[in-house]
């Protein structure tokens, strides 16, 4: 059994309020929303992205090592032993640098007996492509004996700590099961300041990619192990960047990601009032032509000395009681009259010369047709009860003739 029309009335009516937050959903400008949100989210994400990544490369670009740590091979021989390392690229200009010398050295009575050595540390400026370490240590030496080759020279002291013959052999006998174990050994750890804020100035040239460490000491000395430390001493926005890198992460990415955010905004809007087309034409369906209306292009371009404003067919309109028909003569009848008119009045003007032999003034005739042919010119057909009696103004201007007529021939 169906269902009645109120019913389904109100099912209806139903369905739709509750599709209400549907059809919202969906719309249109709802659809232009989620568009723009999802191109806005996008372009933000990868801008973000682009933030980050040009920070990190600022960051890496600008700020140096702050620790740069290399093992001195040295070299045993002729004299005394000397070591080169390789600094390149690890160093940047217009940078402090505090650099020292790490030496492990065991307590033998050789290193003892040597007391004061000295340490000898000299800068190198970059030279030629250098193919292995011997050819590493060959240019190292011939670049030292050339002064200009030398960017910084440091010459420092060092000695191992000394103790007593009895407190050495007591702390070793308080020890003795550590040395037996191996957790303690009988050497000591000397670091000794070669430089302290140095500074290199800029151009490449003048930052050196080598280090040569020699040793001069009256004894024969051994090493454990020779290492090189170069520190950075930072200040300014280097000591910011280094020290504070949350706090500078968050400012620097920030200001990166809003000046191409609003950069990007600026030019997709510049480009999108510049590059796009007009607002297209929305095309109409077609359909039949419609009938333009005549009363307005003839209000604008009307002339009521012209004959093309007059139509081309003549018209009689009836009228009330016993009055005679209203005619509207065309645009040919008017100007076959107004050639029949002229013929008539030449003869006549003709006529009169010949009887009288006098040329008759007919110029104000001629002002006063004028006027009158301008006064039917001007009516036009605008409807039924809007235009007078053609026929009555015809009589009224050949009345008007036949008097002016009269008069010349009466002279």
């Amino acid at each position: 059994m169906g269902d009645s029309p109120g019913e389904r009335t109100l099912l209806d009516k139903a369905v739709d309020s509750a599709l209400v937050p549907v059809h919202a959903v969906i719309s249109k400008p709802a659809q232009r929303a989620y568009l723009g949100t999802f191109l806005f989210a996008t372009t933000s994400l990868i801008l973000l992205c682009t933030s980050t990544v040009a920070y990190v490369l600022f960051y890496y670009n600008y700020v140096p090592q702050i620790g740069i740590e290399r093992t001195v091979h040295l070299q045993f021989g002729n004299g005394n032993p000397y070591g080169v390392v390789s600094v390149a690229s690890s160093l940047v200009s217009l940078q402090a640098y505090d650099i020292s010398l790490i030496l492990h050295l065991p307590r033998t009575p050789s290193n003892l007996a040597a007391g004061n050595f000295m340490l000898d540390l000299a800068l190198l400026a970059p030279s030629d492509a250098i193919s292995s370490p011997a050819d590493l240590v060959s240019s190292a030496l011939v670049s030292r004996n050339s002064s200009g080759s030398v960017l910084a020279l440091s010459r420092r002291p060092a000695i191992l700590t000394y103790t007593s013959p009895m407190v050495d052999t007591a702390s070793k006998l308080s020890s003795l099961l550590w040395y037996m174990l191996g957790w303690r050994k009988e050497s000591e750890l000397l670091e000794i300041d070669m430089f302290e804020g140095v500074v290199f100035s800029k151009g490449w040239r003048n930052v050196p990619d080598k280090v040569q460490v020699i040793v001069e000491a009256d004894e024969k000395m051994q090493f454990y192990e020779v290492g090189l430390r170069i520190v950075a001493r930072f200040g300014g926005l280097r000591w910011i960047l280094y020290h504070h890198r949350i706090l500078s992460y968050l400012f620097f990415t920030t200001t990166f990601f809003t000046v191409s955010l609003t950069s990007t905004f600026f030019a997709y809007f510049f480009l999108s009032s510049y590059l796009s087309p007009g607002s297209p034409t929305p095309k109409s369906e077609p359909g039949p032509p419609i009938k333009s209306d005549p009363s307005a292009s003839d209000s604008e371009h009307f002339n009521p000395l012209s004959l093309s404003d007059l139509s081309d067919t003549s018209r009689t309109f009836p009228t009330l009681g016993r009055q005679m028909p209203l005619h509207f003569s065309g645009r040919g009848e008017v100007r076959n009259r107004d050639e029949d008119d002229a013929r008539v009045k030449q003869e006549e003007v003709d006529e009169i010369e010949r009887t009288t032999g006098t040329q008759p003034l007919v110029a104000e005739a001629d002002d006063e047709d004028e006027e009158d042919d301008g006064e039917v010119l001007s009516f036009r057909d605008s409807g039924i009860g809007t235009s007078l009696d053609e026929g009555d103004r015809r009589g009224v201007q050949r009345r008007r003739k036949g008097l002016f007529g009269g008069g010349g021939r009466g002279s």
